[in-house]
């Protein structure tokens, strides 16, 4: 992408038109063509005339990510690919209140200083090569992600640390895990896709051959492709309702849709063409389901480069006109304006902060000319420290990011600040992350994962190993460390509040909108649900029509 340069005004309202009608899909080697997501279109249509006419296939279609693998200690999005396609499960989850609740486990007790955790795990589990779920496989499991976790970037330490002892009683069913720092939401951490139970026995490192409990399993995998997965006959939790689930990786915009309408796929995750998920709505041979929005779209400012200057990230705020961003008519309806990274909806005291970088774009210019940061050699660019500030923006084609990324980088023109796009697949996006290999990196992340945002908000902690753009603030990690320590609902509460307020007014982050995630689905499908938590997509939920 060439570098952009100072737009007029008009251009902005180009930045936020619909995209291409196929979009790339993210890759590892590269953004997915729209012929190769032709073919694997195709792909579904001969597989379903083969199959035995007593045999029930689902065909969907979905965004890649990490290449498709589906190996937890891998990465974080390899953990979640393995939860949303069926194959594995963990001891808790959460339900569409983002409540916590036993799944291969029964129950649980936890000791008054919070330091030791005694699970109970449910009677007759097997994986699905037929071997019983133990305490001592448990254990294994969670012992393994830890110790592979390293080699990968899925940080397991973010949900139960490396110096958490646990120890297995088959005889009680039960496993015991005793921890160093008190865990007020252990449970939450234990339901989160990286902490999934599989088989270590028979798992490679970090590949797709995962052994899991869920009522799927991986036939093959076919790179760039998709998947075929077939019933787990194992099953515990109830009947499986379909023989073969066929996996097939599409990118955003119209490619999902146009499949759906073709025949070709019965059920996708995520439009995110305003034009199309209105269509499909209005249509009665299609059922769109949509869960309420705990996801946050915001772009880390690296603040190891020059974005360590506080006066350009305030401007940079202030020269975004947000909301108009989120009504135009290519992101419509799928994200909801707020200057929070966590969505307005959750019960985090949104409506008590203040924002003092609203939207005012001759201020923004005023406060980079009361800084000196100047455009002197008249090309359009401003300069800081003698140089052009030239931004290096990371983004890719999923939930709109591209399209927010887009439109900030024809505002910040605007503004005098140049910017040199790097667009690619998520893997490139999350590897410029962690790498700190950019100035802006946009993405979208659910808030809530380990059922509060506890979690999520350790991304501007600075000692957690998770603070991906350098950021460092005294009040903010002292507060944190209070919140890791503090059981009661209503202190934990309001401190999350206050570290919100720290984050907005020390301009971290720009924020795209909270965004409401989305199934479609074909009359060939008689029920199916996207849940709140998004880690769960293939279920024993979704079932055939008739």
């Amino acid at each position: 992408m060439k570098n952009i340069m100072k737009k007029t005004s008009a251009l902005i309202l180009g930045a936020v038109m619909p995209a291409a009608i196929l979009s790339g899909c993210g890759s590892g080697s590269g953004a997915q063509t729209a012929q190769t997501q032709a073919e694997n279109a195709e792909m579904a249509a001969p597989a379903a005339q083969t199959e035995s006419a007593a045999e029930k296939t689902l065909t969907f279609g979905c965004q890649m990510y990490s290449d498709g693998l589906i190996n937890p200690a891998s990465q974080t999005n390899c953990a979640w690919n393995c939860m949303r396609f069926g194959v594995s499960e963990a001891l808790f989850k959460f339900n569409d209140n983002m409540e916590i609740e036993p799944w291969l486990a029964e129950s649980y007790e936890v000791s008054a200083d919070r330091l030791t955790w005694t699970i109970k795990l449910r009677d007759g589990i097997t994986f699905s090569n037929g071997t019983p779920l133990t305490a001592t496989k448990v254990k294994e499991s969670l012992d393994w992600v830890r110790e592979k976790g390293p080699d990968g970037s899925s940080n397991p330490q973010k949900y139960l640390e490396f110096d958490a002892e646990v120890t297995a009683d088959d005889a009680a069913n039960t496993i015991t895990i005793k921890t160093v720092t008190p865990y007020v939401n252990l449970t939450g951490n234990l339901a989160y896709p990286v902490m999934a139970i599989i088989d270590v026995a028979e798992t490679s490192d970090f590949d797709s051959g995962v052994i899991g409990t869920g009522p799927y399993k991986v036939k093959e995998f076919h790179d760039q492709v998709g998947f075929d997965m077939i019933r787990n006959d194992n099953y515990w939790n109830g009947d499986v309702p379909y023989d073969n689930v066929k996996i097939l990786f599409m990118g955003d915009a119209s490619a999902k849709a146009n499949a759906l309408r073709a025949g070709q796929v019965d059920l996708v995750e995520n439009i995110t063409n305003v034009a199309d998920i209105k269509s499909l709505q209005e249509d009665s041979s299609y059922t769109v389901d949509i869960a309420s929005g705990v996801r946050c779209g915001f772009t880390w400012m690296n603040q190891s480069g020059v974005l360590a200057n506080d006066t350009l990230r305030q401007a940079i705020l202030m020269a975004i006109d947000y909301d108009t961003i989120c009504s135009s008519n290519t992101i419509g309806g799928l994200y909801t304006a707020g200057f929070s990274v966590l969505p307005s909806t959750l019960a985090y005291g949104y409506d008590k902060l203040t924002n003092p970088y609203a939207y005012d774009p001759d201020g923004a210019k005023k406060l980079l000319d009361d800084a000196g940061i100047v455009d002197t050699d008249g090309n359009g660019i401003r300069e800081l420290d003698g140089k052009d500030i030239d931004l290096t923006y990371v983004s890719y084609e999923n939930r709109m990011l591209n399209d927010f990324s887009d439109a900030h980088t024809m505002y910040l023109a605007d503004l005098g600040i140049g910017v040199t796009a790097r667009y690619g697949s998520s893997d490139d996006q999350w590897n410029a992350l962690v790498a700190g290999d950019y100035d802006l990196n946009n993405n979208n992340w659910t808030t809530v994962g380990t059922g509060d945002p506890t979690e999520y908000m350790a991304n501007w902690y600075s000692k957690s190993g998770a603070d991906y753009c350098a950021y460092q603030n005294d009040e903010y990690d002292k507060l944190y460390e209070q919140l890791l320590n503090e059981a009661d609902t209503a202190k934990r509460a309001d401190i999350i509040r206050q570290l919100q307020q720290i984050l907005v007014n020390d301009a971290v982050a720009i924020v795209d909108g909270y965004y409401n995630s989305s199934m479609a689905y074909s009359k060939n499908v008689g029920y199916a649900h996207i849940h709140t938590a998004d880690y769960y997509w293939i279920t024993t939920e979704i079932r055939p029509a008739d």
